[in-house]
């Protein structure tokens, strides 16, 4: 068996591209491969089944960080890596070029007809901007989501039409959908203007659907957020976009996810960092620290003498990772030594005090600082 090649060298894009170059190079590459383009081309057939594989692992983020992770071995089943198979690649196709994306490249190639004479079209895929807490990307959730979208008629059981001798051959493009016409040495194809595509009419369309056997309803879908989403993560709900023309398929939902900015934590991956506020007296005498986590407040221990800007790191109170089976993030915590701003007589008094009585010998930053500067003094 031939050695896979590298899916990056496949659509011919850097390592460090991101999704709207691989989007780009997949859409040139893809009609340039494409079997009704090249009948009888083995070849060409091959090179398309391998672009299809290669964009479906690359455009999802999931699968594109197992991949530079662990290669192609991140998609063969063992090992407690990521597992699973590719899609068909006209799959890969349709959907780069249909539903969501926008239609006309199945008419392009001569597909229309293969699907129109039954009257039933795919619904379109649905896009879901959703924002979400830190908190409830950490822990996983479940989201109600209220849409607007195509669902069956109740009314004639998404057939489309009142009886059922109403559905007839469309005679303009005789059930193929589409229909063509020569310009010069080409033939050029567009949708039916009469059956739009569906390659039936009815005489007697349902009053409720006006013959699409689908009507447009407020819906209300259940989606499950899983622990260590991030933003731009894209969940898809399957079969939760516009129901299909008199029967036909429904589309797909995809759920892009925005996480919130937290008032408190910053986050890069699955770790979390955050600035606490640290009293003189323990910075100086060390002690206890309580500090936030998304878990509840934690303690860290100071040591005597912590300076302003040490980072204290607490493992796994980070947030989960969704390709690495749960393992935790860790949160830094960086301390800022607070100096009192309001101090009474006897607190400043006691203050100089203790200063004189340390002298210049116990401030290690200020004693290192001063020997490096020392030349800039003695000129």
């Amino acid at each position: 068996m031939a050695e896979k090649r590298d899916y990056y060298e496949v659509l011919g894009v850097a390592r460090d591209a991101d999704a709207a170059e691989i989007k780009k190079a997949y859409r040139k590459l893809a009609v340039k491969f494409h079997p009704d383009k090249n009948p009888g081309d083995h070849t060409a057939e091959d090179k398309f089944k391998e672009l299809g594989e290669a964009y479906e692992a690359l455009s999802d983020a999931d699968k594109r960080a197992a991949y530079d992770r662990y290669g192609h071995a991140a998609f063969q089943n063992g090992g407690g890596r990521p597992s699973g198979g590719f899609h068909d690649p006209m799959d890969v196709f349709s959907q780069m070029f249909g539903g969501a994306f926008g239609g006309g490249f199945e008419e392009f190639f001569g597909g229309g007809n293969r699907r129109a004479s039954s009257g039933k079209l795919r619904g379109s895929d649905l896009r879901y901007d959703l924002e979400i807490s830190l908190e409830e990307a950490a822990a996983g959730v479940e989201k109600e989501l209220e849409i607007e979208r195509y669902v069956p008629c109740d009314t004639c059981a998404a057939k489309g039409t009142k009886g059922s001798g109403g559905v007839k051959v469309c005679q303009t493009c005789g059930g193929h959908g589409v229909v063509a016409r020569q310009a010069g040495i080409f033939i050029q194809q567009s949708t039916c203007p009469e059956c739009r595509g569906a390659g039936q009419t009815i005489s007697d369309p349902c009053t409720s659907c006006k013959g699409e056997g689908r009507v447009q309803r407020d819906s209300r879908i259940k989606l499950r957020i899983p622990a260590g989403v991030d933003t731009g993560t894209r969940l898809r709900s399957s079969g939760n976009g516009d129901a299909g023309v008199r029967g036909g398929a429904a589309g797909d939902l995809y759920v892009f996810l925005h996480v919130k900015d937290h008032d408190v934590f910053q986050r890069d991956d699955a770790d979390l960092f955050c600035e606490v506020p640290l009293p003189f007296s323990v910075a100086a005498l060390g002690g206890e620290l309580k500090v936030p986590t998304l878990d509840g407040q934690s303690s860290i221990k100071i040591p005597a003498g912590t300076q302003g800007g040490t980072v204290f790191r607490l493992r796994d109170k980070g947030l989960p990772t969704l390709s690495s089976g749960g393992r935790r993030g860790d949160l830094n915590v960086r301390v800022q030594v607070e100096v009192p701003t309001k101090l009474n007589h006897e607190q400043q008094d006691k203050l100089r005090a203790f200063s004189e009585s340390i002298g210049d010998h116990n401030s290690p930053m200020q004693e290192g600082f001063f020997q490096k500067a020392k030349r800039f003094f003695d000129l």
